[in-house]
């Protein structure tokens, strides 16, 4: 990559205008824990026209503003605009000398928002100056909901300190040479909403991020999020206020929706992308780079894109951007309606994988001889490779591989296991993941095929009756009874989702309710004390045990005694 070229001033807008000087964006990917870095922003990216690249936005992962101001191993391994470390002191625009590199690069990754939690206005000023020449805006996190928030005292956890939050976005807005935007979480009422959300554009945030959903719901309390809150805010703030809308989004038709209900500007991303990096681009056109069979449409219309496909672009942007090497020669993907026996084989698992080097951003680890005189272990350990990565790209893998293959996996647990045994870094094992996902999708596809071939009159009639409205046992079915009420069952979205276990697909979280009728959600103490009020009835103290939150991770070798946990939503 060739180094920076002297950059023009930039003169800095606020507002909407700010926001029609980056295209006007209406396709957003949301800040997520160690999951919005570089190479998925990328992955997302490749999906789009060059229409809808025009509209779309990515944050980073959010960071900790201290952390990164005070730690240069932090700043290492989170952001990488350049070869070289992000200088300690501020620049006001990127060194002329410096290479680009990845985090921010004007060329494959810009507009980018790059998001901070804090809560002091000096160490939020002074890592935003680091990030200001490498990104296009600085976000502040109000909306993260973990305990970890709470105890830090940032994210969610600030909106009891409006006095606070105002400092904080007015330090940057008063002294940054970039916009300084929000995201934040809803109130408990629709006024309170509106009040938080005045102060924080008052304060000088350019636009708000609003996440329809409170900050009590999360993990199995998570539930729908609430667009009519997010449709007040539209009608009773000033026209010109710039408001994106986040949550509910589970597929390419809810954006539309969401932007048709609340009336935002743009419509944000995290779970959905997660499970779906193409949930942005809707269905493709023929277009230069969409490979044949990448993009799946089934007899009942119901369509999306291969996992296999999107598991080979997510290694192949990790060989050419992060290893910058060349991507492995592959097979054409295996196409429905060729002859089988004419098919190109795919790799099997017992194929060598490329050997790669290691992967930048890596320590050796220290090599112990064994000794004749211990004991024998209990149990060998694999062979793994004798470096540890600290790049942000390679220790996302795994955890993207779980959330976009998790139908793929729960059906073959032999893939779950062997990916839950890779190490950040080797490709050599992702490259089997990948022949195996490979392998097992073409049986399917294979196998859909034959099913729908040899569907028996039987299903042919079950299904001719239930359009007739005849219930399983030939009873008439209730309209009643048919619509369902949204806020009490997720069965519809679980339906409408549904795609076979090979194509991308939401994951649709059970509604609280459900959840507790699985048992998985206990009541705590304020949810007995309302549910007793409501019943008049005593619930037995074992009912109520909260539900067991896990640690913090801190298995990559950074300080994260204050960082929330991998992979969740940032707010």
């Amino acid at each position: 990559m060739a180094p920076l070229a002297p950059p023009a001033k930039r003169q800095k807008l606020t507002g909407r205008a700010f926001y029609e000087s980056l295209g006007s964006p209406r396709y957003i990917l949301a800040p997520m824990v160690d999951q919005s870095e570089f190479a998925w922003r990328l992955l997302t990216r490749s999906f789009l026209t060059p229409a809808q690249q025009s509209s779309f936005l990515a944050y980073t992962p959010m960071l900790h503003a201290r952390l990164y101001k005070e730690t240069s191993s932090y700043r290492e391994h989170h952001f990488q605009p350049t070869r070289i470390s992000v200088p300690s002191s501020h620049p006001s625009s990127p060194d002329t000398g410096t290479v680009a590199y990845l985090d921010g690069h004007p060329v494959h990754d810009r507009p980018l928002i790059v998001q901070f939690c804090a809560n002091d206005p000096t160490h939020l000023l002074e890592a935003a100056r680091r990030v200001a020449p490498y990104c296009d805006a600085v976000d502040l996190n109000l909306g993260c909901p973990q305990r970890i928030a709470r105890k830090g005292h940032y994210g969610s956890f600030l909106q009891e300190s409006p006095n606070l939050i105002h400092s904080l976005i007015s330090t940057l807005a008063q002294n940054l040479d970039v916009p300084v935007t929000a995201k934040m979480r809803v109130l408990d009422t629709r006024e309170d909403t509106l009040r938080y959300a005045k102060m924080l554009l008052d304060a000088g945030a350019s636009w708000i991020a609003v996440h329809g959903r409170r900050r009590e719901q999360k993990g199995h309390e998570t539930g729908l999020a609430d667009w009519n809150v997010i449709r007040y805010l539209r009608d009773q703030l000033p026209k010109g206020a710039v408001i994106f809308a986040n949550g509910n989004i589970l597929g390419h038709e809810d954006i539309h929706q969401c932007l048709e209900k609340t009336g935002a500007d743009g419509v944000m991303s995290a779970e959905g992308n997660l499970c779906d990096p193409g949930i942005f681009a809707g269905e493709p056109e023929r277009r230069e780079g969409l490979k044949r069979g990448e993009y799946w449409v089934g007899r009942d219309g119901k369509a999306g894109w291969r996992m296999d496909a999107v598991l080979r672009r997510y290694l192949d942007i990790l060989y050419s951007f992060v290893l910058e090497k060349e991507p492995p020669k592959r097979n054409p993907l295996f196409v429905p309606g060729k002859p089988h026996h004419l098919a190109q084989p795919e790799p099997t698992p017992s194929s060598q994988p490329p050997q790669n080097p290691p992967p930048p951003n890596t320590h050796p680890l220290p090599h112990h001889e064994p000794s004749t005189s211990e004991p024998p272990r209990k149990k060998s350990k694999p062979n793994h490779p004798s470096t540890r990565t600290f790049s942000p790209n390679l220790l996302a893998v795994q955890p993207h591989l779980f959330h976009l293959l998790r139908p793929l996996l729960t059906k073959h647990t032999r893939i779950r296991d062997k990916l839950a045994r890779t190490r950040p870094g080797d490709m050599a094992s992702y490259e089997e993941i990948l022949a195996d996902v490979e392998a097992v999708t073409r049986a399917g596809m294979i196998e859909y095929d034959e099913e729908l071939e040899t569907a028996t009159l039987a299903t042919t009639l079950a299904n001719d009756a239930v359009d007739d409205g005849v219930g399983s046992e030939g009873k008439k079915v209730d309209d009643e009874e048919e619509a369902e009420d949204e806020g009490e069952s997720s069965a519809k979205a679980v339906e409408r989702c549904r795609r076979p276990w090979w194509i991308c697909q939401a994951y649709v979280r059970p509604l609280p309710k459900e959840a507790l009728e699985k048992g998985s959600l206990k009541l705590g103490k304020k949810a007995r004390r309302k549910t007793e009020a409501e019943k008049g009835v005593k619930v037995e103290e074992k009912e109520l045990v909260e539900p067991v939150r896990e640690e913090v991770d801190d298995g990559d070798g950074v300080p994260r005694e204050e960082m929330a946990k991998e992979a969740m939503v940032c707010g």
